[in-house]
């Protein structure tokens, strides 16, 4: 692609006089912002320039003139995002900056770090934290929504047995006394048909719940339900997240502590609590694996705590913390599976149980009215 691109014969130059609508600015905005897969793809190119020693406003400039086709679609979205990049580059801002509103502010950050010495060495980091992120949200999400997606059936398995299977039993012989199973059926099916509202809106408050609780609980006690799914799947998934964008911070050149400070700029309420107990420590004197230890919250896992006490002591730190943070990424990956599987397998084992709950109060119900009528 490099070679392509400089074996160009006439080098395109961008029309300085391109005027976009602030409509068509802030379509791109949001299309760029949410396009993980289209900013890697610019990212790989430029980051494959600079290594040619391409300038930043060279490179730009030549990856413009591809996206639009030497000028034939100035309007492509890609093509308004890298015009308005070498604008703001004109007006001598840096790289990070240019790219507010266009890309998420975890990327802004680990750029700034790296953007006046090594852009390069920048972009290959955050790409390779970008795609561990993306590594992680499939089986994350694969381990909360098929349980959800089974849970919500469970839900409609009880109304349908509470409203239209018990009633019309219960009609042929209402002066029936019901016993055993036979009678939490009809129990059942009497609630559900008092609380259909309730039943219904159980498991959306429960999910809501949870999913609030996921991002802002953070005190010791949260420490201590780590440790249960999902709230142990969304400590391992930022835990990971956390490590490789350290890593990647460490590794161009950033001390701990200032990556620490970094990264808490855009760190919700769950990880903020960690960083700044973390950051604590670090300040008087410890090692991020002490510091770690210190905060005695087990983030982001105990096992990688125990793992930096040991690292944060040699001398090539930042080669073993890169190494720490994409070996715990392929068996984070593994562990989530693990945990999907027994979530999975939890989930269907109380479908299960609830037909043969129902089958076998079915069956006590027929013989009661057999022997009520007899």
């Amino acid at each position: 692609m490099v070679q392509e691109i400089a074996g160009q014969k006439k080098k395109f130059t961008y029309k300085k006089k391109n005027n976009f609508s602030g409509a068509e600015i802030a379509y791109a905005k949001f299309m760029t912002r949410h396009s993980t897969n289209e900013r890697l793809r610019v990212y790989r190119k430029l980051a494959s320039l600079l290594r040619n020693r391409f300038s930043l406003m060279d490179a730009l400039e030549r990856l413009y003139g591809i996206v639009s086709e030497n000028g034939k679609k100035q309007h492509e979205t890609m093509g308004i995002a890298i015009t308005s990049w070498m604008r703001s580059l004109q007006n001598g801002e840096s790289f990070s900056v240019a790219l507010r509103g266009w890309a998420p502010q975890s990327e802004l950050l680990m750029l700034s770090v790296g953007d006046i010495a090594n852009l390069d060495q920048a972009l290959e980091n955050l790409i390779k934290v970008v795609e561990g992120v993306k590594r992680m949200k499939e089986p994350v999400i694969s381990a909360i929504s098929y349980p959800m997606f089974l849970l919500f059936l469970t839900t409609l398995i009880i109304y349908a047995v509470g409203a239209y299977m018990v009633p019309p039993m219960t009609d042929a012989v209402p002066d029936l006394v019901w016993r055993g199973q036979a009678k939490t059926l009809v129990a059942l099916s009497e609630w559900v048909q008092n609380n259909t509202l309730l039943l219904f809106l159980t498991m959306p408050l429960i999910s809501s719940f949870i999913s609030w609780t996921l991002p802002r609980w953070k005190g010791r006690m949260r420490a201590r339900f780590d440790n249960i799914p999902p709230w142990s799947i969304y400590r391992i998934f930022v835990g990971v997240s956390w490590l490789m964008s350290l890593a990647a911070l460490v590794k161009a050149g950033t001390p701990v502590s200032k990556a620490l400070r970094v990264l808490r700029s855009d760190a919700n309420p769950y990880l903020l609590y960690r960083l700044d107990r973390t950051l604590f420590f670090v300040n008087s004197g410890d090692n991020l694996g002490d510091a770690l230890f210190k905060t005695e919250l087990n983030f982001p896992d105990k096992e990688v705590v125990g793992d930096l006490q040991i690292y944060a002591e040699l001398d090539n730190f930042q080669v073993a913390l890169d190494q720490m943070a994409n070996e715990w990424l392929e068996e984070s990956i593994r562990n989530i599976e693990q945990k999907a599987a027994v979530l999975n397998m939890g989930a269907i084992l109380l479908i299960a149980a609830i037909v043969a709950w129902v089958v076998m109060g079915t069956f006590d119900m027929q013989d009661q009215m057999v022997a009520g009528m007899g």
